[in-house]
Order: structure tokens, then C-alpha cells, then sequence
């Protein structure tokens, strides 16, 4: 069943699909691969059909199937549904047809696919079998669905409205995105819809860790809750911080650590209608704003870099991750997070001491002298990619979120 962004049935599917499980790897498939995405859309009808099968591929005879010899089987010419390399065969014959016509891969992610003509853009984003066309080319986007549709059977499933998940809303202020019934669904789903919400996702000061003799919690229950979260977490850079914590600990997670999850479903139940706004400001600048945590990690003392970056004042990318290694110094630790440390970088005095961050301290150089960037002063209350790094107090946190455009269209003015 496919639903609507209001819980309803839109329509009903039906396939005949195969045993994938009890294919092989090197037997019977040597590559997998599924096309999955890092505004109008459209539905490619019984997608993986369309690939063409360069394996020796047989399928026993399908149930309720009457056929009157035995030990009939059947050989696939196509790809079908559940076969381990039918999301591979698919992508690699929409792919030929995306550059038969024109179109680049880009390289960062392959499956988003450009086209630039007169000084106009077409984009096409693909994830499985679901797509969206978006640019300024109107003719461009007229013919290039004019031709999927000779190449693949297609639906157009008209102007973005809920995609993955995702619900956009338009208005003359700008876009807007957001997982609205995604949390309502999971705040349902954990019997948390009328929990006492809370103001921020996870407390200051909280020293999740690794420790002695804590109680053990449902490991099962506890890796779908990350699993969920960490996906709302792509709308959501306001629980980044505290769902990257608690993410850690799913290989033997305790009840501290499932209590700090259930402070994070308390949060959403009162902020579950926030998301991202994309507006027009006038002008295109590149900003970003990165942090570096030094040693902040009780278990292993590892530091934690994280970046927002706005293109033309909105928020298009933020990441925080853990460093591979133990930094020797903060400085180390901010020039991980392409940070401050300006002062080392234009001090050759201190030069021996930092020989293990040469290529970062070179980079950075290199790329200041060449006035590629630049790094304005910013004040530690203006440091918006604190709230990847670390846990912040309740007014410096929402004070970040106004910031960073995340609001909450859904909420009584």
C-alpha cells in the first residue's frame, strides 16, 4: 500500500517478486548496488523491468501456476522484484538513458544527474524508482519527460508535495520541509504521543558513556528507535547532536542510554512541526560554521568536529562526526573541523609543535593566501555549529535554531 502524506491509502501495488534469499554472492550475482538519494515527481512503472539480465538467472514456476510438466523452471530475461541485483541492472540502464540524452552524473552522487543549456540548469534526483525534475529550463524539463516517457512507462505524480517521507509546503515566502507526520507516526507508534515534552533533546554536561555495571535495555527496540531517528535526523539538524550520542551505544545500549532517547521522542512531541525554510535572500554566498569539541568523548576521548554550511542564506548541508583519531591539542582538534587556529597558521614560531597537522595547517594556508575563503571573527554566542558539538543550554539552543531557519510553520502565531 502506498500512503498520502495524510495517512491515507493512495492506491494498492501488486508484484510478482522472487526469492532473492536464496541467491548467492559469486554464484548467482556479483554486484548490488541500490540508487538512493544524499520539483516535480514521477513513478517509473514496474521499474526493475527494465533491466536487462546479463546473468543465467532461473526461477521456479510461480504458485497457483498450472502447468502440466515437472521440474519446470523459469529463465529471466529481466530483472524482477527481491532480485539481489535487479536495484544495479535498473540504475545502470536509466543511467545510459539519462546521458543518451544529454545529462552528467554528478560525481559526488550518482544519483543526481545535470544538465546545463543556455545558461539554464535541469536537475534529476532518483531514488529506486522514484524521481524528481526541478530547474529553470521549462523547455528542457517538458522534453526531457517527453522522452522518459518513450524510453520507461511513467506516472507523473505532479508538484512536490511528500516525498520519502518528506512533506514541502509552498508559499510566497519560500519552501518549506519537514517530517511533520513522520514524528507523529513514530511519537504514535512508541506510545509517546502525550509524553511530557521537554525543551531541548538532550541535556548539558550528560557524560553518556560506556560504564561498570549499567542495566542493559532492549537492544532490539533499541536500534529501530535509532534507525528512525537517525533518518528524521535529514530534516532535522536540531536533534543531530544528541542522536549521533546516543547512536554510539546500539551495540550494547544500557537504560541511561535509552533514557536519553526517550528525552529526544519528548522533544519532538513538542516541536514536532519543525523543519527547514528555503527563501530567497538576494545573493548566492557560500557560509559556513564550523566547530571542534576537544577530547569530548569520556570512552575513548576522541573529539567531535561539525559544520553547517548556507548557500544564499539557507541551510543546505550540516554533519557532525566523530575525529579518527585522538587530537594532541584543541587547535588540532579546530583545524579537523576547518575551524579557528588562524593564529598557528600565520605563526611559523609554533610550527614544530603541530607537525602532526601539517596537511591541515598547509590546506587552510594555501586556501587563505589564495583568498578562496575566510574566516571572520565569530562570537561564541554566534556559533551556530555548537549545537553539533556539544550539548548547549536551552536559550543558546533555540537561539541557534531562529539562526539556522529551522521553524515550525504548524505552530499557533
Amino acid at each position: 500500500m502506498k500512503h498520502n502524506a495524510d495517512g491515507f491509502i493512495e492506491r494498492y501495488k501488486a508484484r510478482l517478486v522472487v526469492k532473492g534469499y536464496t541467491q548467492t554472492y559469486g554464484i548467482y550475482y556479483e554486484e548490488t548496488f541500490a540508487p538512493v538519494a544524499k520539483l516535480n515527481t514521477f513513478d517509473v512503472k514496474n521499474a526493475f523491468l527494465h533491466g536487462e539480465l546479463t546473468d543465467e538467472v532461473y526461477m521456479d514456476i510461480p504458485p497457483r501456476y498450472n502447468t502440466t510438466q515437472t521440474g519446470t523452471v523459469c529463465r529471466l530475461r529481466k530483472a524482477l522484484y527481491r532480485l539481489k541485483q535487479s536495484p544495479r541492472v535498473w540504475f545502470g540502464r536509466f543511467t545510459m538513458a539519462m546521458k543518451n540524452n544529454g545529462f552528467k552524473q554528478c560525481n559526488s552522487d550518482h544519483t543526481l544527474f545535470l544538465k546545463h543549456r543556455k545558461g539554464k540548469v535541469t536537475t534529476l534526483i532518483i531514488y529506486v524508482d522514484d524521481m524528481i525534475i526541478t530547474g529553470n529550463d521549462k523547455q528542457e524539463i517538458s522534453q526531457l519527460q517527453d522522452y522518459l516517457a518513450i524510453e520507461f512507462e511513467m506516472k507523473d505524480l505532479g508538484g512536490l508535495k511528500y516525498f520519502l517521507e518528506i512533506e514541502m509546503a509552498r508559499s510566497q515566502q519560500g519552501i518549506f520541509l519537514s517530517q511533520r507526520k513522520y514524528v507523529l507516526d513514530l511519537l504514535t507508534d512508541t506510545g509517546m504521543l502525550d509524553c511530557k515534552p521537554v525543551d531541548t533533546p538532550i541535556v548539558q554536561n550528560h557524560h553518556l558513556g560506556e560504564y561498570p555495571y549499567q542495566v542493559p535495555t532492549n537492544k532490539e527496540r533499541y536500534q529501530r528507535l535509532m534507525g528512525r531517528l537517525i533518518y528524521l535526523s535529514h530534516t532535522r539538524p536540531d536533534i543531530a547532536y544528541a542522536v549521533s550520542v546516543v547512536s554510539q551505544f546500539m551495540h550494547s545500549p544500557s537504560e541511561d542510554h535509552m533514557n536519553v532517547v526517550l528525552r529526544i521522542l519528548r522533544y519532538l512531541n513538542s516541536t514536532h512541526g519543525k523543519g527547514l525554510m528555503f527563501s530567497k535572500h538576494g545573493h548566492l554566498n557560500i557560509d559556513g560554521y564550523s566547530d571542534a569539541d576537544w577530547v569530548g568523548s569520556v570512552t575513548n576521548r576522541k573529539s567531535t568536529s561539525g559544520y553547517f554550511t548556507f548557500v544564499g542564506g539557507n541551510l543546505v548541508t550540516w554533519r557532525r562526526k566523530k575525529q579518527n583519531v585522538v587530537a594532541l591539542s584543541s587547535v588540532e582538534a579546530e583545524f579537523r573541523g576547518m575551524t579557528k587556529g588562524i593564529s598557528i597558521v600565520h605563526n611559523s614560531v609554533q610550527h614544530d609543535r603541530t607537525k602532526h597537522v601539517e596537511v591541515d595547517r598547509h590546506f587552510i594556508k594555501q586556501k587563505l593566501e589564495a583568498k578562496v575563503f575566510q574566516f571572520p571573527f565569530v562570537k561564541s554566542e554566534d556559533q551556530l555549529a555548537d549545537i553539533l558539538t556539544k550539548a548547549i543550554s536551552s536559550k543558546a539552543f533555540h537561539n541557534s535554531l531562529d539562526q539556522l531557519g529551522i521553524n515550525d510553520i504548524y505552530a499557533p502565531t
